[in-house]
């Protein structure tokens, strides 16, 4: 007789992470997005801090902690790259929170949910950014080309699937 068990998917499946990989991948990968791009342009499609606000949301499976981080990082990453202080605080931290919040909800290991996950969220970034320096900021001459915007998902998205197998080494279960 198969015994059911009535413990959570999110307990059975949320994971933690070494300090030293909680600390050290998110200012390596802002490190990299604020340095790469000045030597190598064609860099500046990525972003780095993004996927890492991504995948620690959705491994981490709280909305608080994705919030949190997506804060974190995107504030770190507004200090370094040059743009008023909170534009990608408050980007990252609303996407830390949806991603948490997703990843609560569907199977986030398997490879086509993190294609379109990736694909999603670096879209929804882009709208983001754009409202945040339309509306927020007021800048009336800000202006984004979505073709470009879409090239960019899809860059982010193709770098997301090695980064995130990398990444996955480093998990632990709690």
């Amino acid at each position: 007789m198969p015994i059911r068990s009535y413990t959570s998917r999110r307990e059975l499946e949320q994971h933690s992470f070494h300090p030293a990989v909680t600390l050290l991948v998110p200012v390596a990968a802002i490190v990299l997005q604020a340095m790469l791009p000045r030597p190598f342009p064609s860099f500046a499609i990525f972003d780095l801090p993004l996927l890492i606000t991504i995948f620690f949301a959705v491994s981490r499976r709280s909305p608080i902690a994705g919030a949190l981080t997506g804060a974190a990082i995107g504030l770190l990453q507004d200090s370094l790259t040059g743009q008023p202080i909170g534009v990608n605080g408050i980007a990252k931290t609303i996407l830390g929170y949806a991603a948490a919040s997703i990843g609560l909800q569907i199977d986030v290991e398997n490879l086509s949910t993190r294609v379109l996950m990736n694909f999603g969220f670096s879209l929804l970034n882009s709208l983001l950014l754009f409202l945040i320096h339309r509306r927020l900021i007021g800048i009336a001459d800000f202006h984004q080309s979505w073709g470009r915007e879409l090239l960019h998902a899809v860059a982010n998205t193709l770098l997301a699937i090695p980064v995130f197998l990398l990444l996955d080494r480093a998990k632990r279960r709690e």
